[in-house]
């Protein structure tokens, strides 16, 4: 009995010592992120489309900050080419991106054409395709990025992409931070 007692207190100081030693390696080794790598992935739109060429936002952030093309993320537009060469102190290069911002795009699934074959949920990074395997898909409107990853997989090619025309529901009600507006407090009494 005296015995296990002695091993336990020895494995339990050798389990403090090896932890003790495993904690200051990690702080005194550690790898800090790029920061630009972080700032740039803060800019970009987040939807993990993949129409950059890269398999989601933080690998083409990463590419970026190592000297790729800052004009490939489309649904991002000119808006974020604009913001990455700010950020980076260059010049905004000249794309197709300058001539006009394209209106946004959802998918439509024309379901008496759609085969259940699933293939379009797949693709989609965002989930915005709801449907089962051999029944009809539909795309849920407000999920849809509009990246058109799922068109191609389509053996039917029930998939369009229909432009958004602005209305009062999706029109872009950002506040514009350099506006003044003027405060009068008309419910205090002069004296």
């Amino acid at each position: 009995m005296q015995t296990i007692t002695i091993i336990l207190i020895l494995i339990a100081i050798l389990a403090l010592i090896l932890g003790g030693l495993l904690g200051f390696a990690s702080v005194k080794l550690k790898v800090d992120d790029d920061p630009i790598v972080e700032k740039i992935d803060a800019i970009l739109p987040q939807s993990q489309c993949g129409q950059c060429g890269y398999p989601g936002c933080k690998p083409y952030a990463e590419a970026v900050a190592n000297g790729d093309e800052i004009t490939k993320c489309v649904p991002g537009g000119k808006e974020v080419v604009v913001k990455i060469a700010d950020l980076m102190g260059i010049a905004v290069p000249q794309t197709a991106l300058e001539e006009e911002d394209p209106l946004p795009q959802v998918a439509f699934i024309n379901e008496n054409m759609c085969i259940g074959c699933t293939k379009c949920i797949q693709a989609c990074p965002v989930d915005a395709i709801i449907g089962t395997n051999r029944s009809v898909h539909t795309v849920i409107p407000d999920l849809c990025t509009g990246c058109t990853l799922c068109v191609a997989p389509c053996p039917t090619d029930c998939i369009s992409m229909k432009d958004i025309k602005p209305s009062i529901q999706n029109w872009n009600w950002q506040f514009d931070p350099k506006l003044i507006i003027p405060v009068v407090d008309t419910t205090s009494e002069k004296k």
